[in-house]
């Protein structure tokens, strides 16, 4: 069976929308005079991330929390003992988005014509990857499917806290300089030349500090136009050669080594890593596909490299932590906890105490280094505009001595 959107009128000839689900539009429309509706419109649910389906450039159905908050919701009808299919039925009539009604009535006919709920989940590989869905598949292989929604909602939700966490600290930091940025241009380009102007009409020599700025100032609105397109012609150019596999790693393995955000990014994928390890080890996942889909999760690609690596060692016969101690490029903490996790027979709940002390570090040095970089950013602002002040009152002075 199919889902149909359609939009038919009832009794009273008042128009009314929903989605049915039938095995052909003909049956579709069956349906709905059974209903006491006359048909005007039945469209096939297109599928969502597949090929002829929604628009590839539109953007997705369930944003990261909206997908934590829908998990959750699923995790609790279904431990509560409702039929997925009804579940998958309550959450679509509870929700107040078109798009997400007719995702989940697509997924709930997939369910109804006997296919397994992760089966359905990848008719929209676009909302669900490929972790999500290993996770939802040993759920259901487990007989555990409630449990192990209620892990991954959990695992959303923590990850999405320590994306906010970090994004949250470097906003301040990240305002001040654009609105540093766009006073000094608005300084040069048109403060230091009205008042200049004053003092140029004199015979006399202007002071250096103010000789320069005046220099700065015609080169920025001259060639400020220029600037600005070159960079952002660089970046459009830096953003078609990262797509080149081999010099994408290459950057991501020079960006590990800058001084701050190398350890930040280092740290938060490794955090990602041994948290998503462990939520797939703990499900049931077998271990080397659990490497596999961690390992994709990995945003920058030396990292990801190194993981799958070890996936490659791991396969030949190398114990887990062995395989991450020879990875320079994640933290030593993790190759610890995973060692004492198959010692002790407890490899899960190790790694997801390595994620939470990964995470922690994570948020702990984001926050110093927003700390640090704000009193930073406000000096090195009071410095350029005392310049600027400077190089405006030198010839007001000047001209006052002349005076005298």
């Amino acid at each position: 069976m199919a889902a149909y959107k359609y939009e038919a009128l009832n009794a009273a000839g008042r128009s009314t929308q929903g989605i049915i689900e039938a095995d052909n539009p003909r049956s579709a429309r069956a349906q709905l005079r059974g209903m006491a509706l006359t048909p005007l419109s039945v469209q096939q649910v297109q599928q969502h991330g597949a090929e002829g389906g929604s628009n590839r450039f539109s953007s997705r159905v369930f944003g990261a929390t909206a997908l934590a908050v829908w998990t959750r919701q699923l995790a609790g009808l279904v431990a509560a003992g409702l039929p997925l299919e009804r579940a998958l039925t309550a959450l679509a009539d509870e929700s107040e988005d078109q798009r997400q009604r007719e995702l989940l009535a697509q997924l709930k006919s997939e369910v109804n014509a006997g296919s397994p709920f992760a089966r359905a989940l990848a008719s929209a590989p676009r909302e669900f990857d490929d972790v999500y869905r290993a996770v939802v598949a040993a759920g259901e292989q487990s007989g555990a499917l409630g449990p192990v929604l209620e892990r991954l909602a959990d695992d959303l939700e923590e990850r999405q806290a320590l994306r906010g966490e970090l994004i949250g600290a470097m906003a301040y930091p990240a305002i001040v300089s654009l609105v540093a940025v766009i006073i000094v241009i608005f300084l040069v380009t048109y403060v230091v030349p009205q008042v200049a102007s004053v003092f140029t009409s004199s015979k006399r020599s202007l002071p250096f500090l103010t000789v320069a700025m005046l220099a700065i100032s015609e080169f920025v609105r001259n060639w400020g136009w220029a600037m600005l397109a070159g960079l952002v012609g660089a970046g459009v150019a830096l953003k078609l050669t990262l797509r080149r596999e081999a010099f994408r790693e290459r950057f991501d393995a020079a960006t590990l080594g800058l001084p701050v955000i190398g350890r930040l990014a280092r740290g938060y994928n490794a955090a990602r890593f041994a948290g998503t390890l462990a939520m797939l080890a703990g499900a049931g996942v077998p271990i080397l596909k659990a490497l596999q889909a961690a390992a994709e999760t990995l945003s920058n690609r030396a990292m990801r490299a190194d993981a799958l690596d070890a996936l490659v060692q791991v396969r030949e016969g190398a114990p887990l932590a062995s395989a991450l101690a020879g990875k320079k490029r994640f933290p030593g903490i993790l190759a610890m906890f995973a060692r004492l996790g198959e010692q002790t027979g407890q490899l899960p709940a190790m790694l997801e105490r390595a994620a939470r002390q990964l995470g922690t570090e994570v948020k702990r040095r984001a926050m110093a280094a927003a700390s640090l970089l704000e009193p930073l950013l406000i000096v090195a602002m009071g410095g350029v505009v005392m310049t600027i002040v400077l190089a405006v009152l030198q010839p007001i002075i000047q001209l006052n001595t002349w005076v005298k």
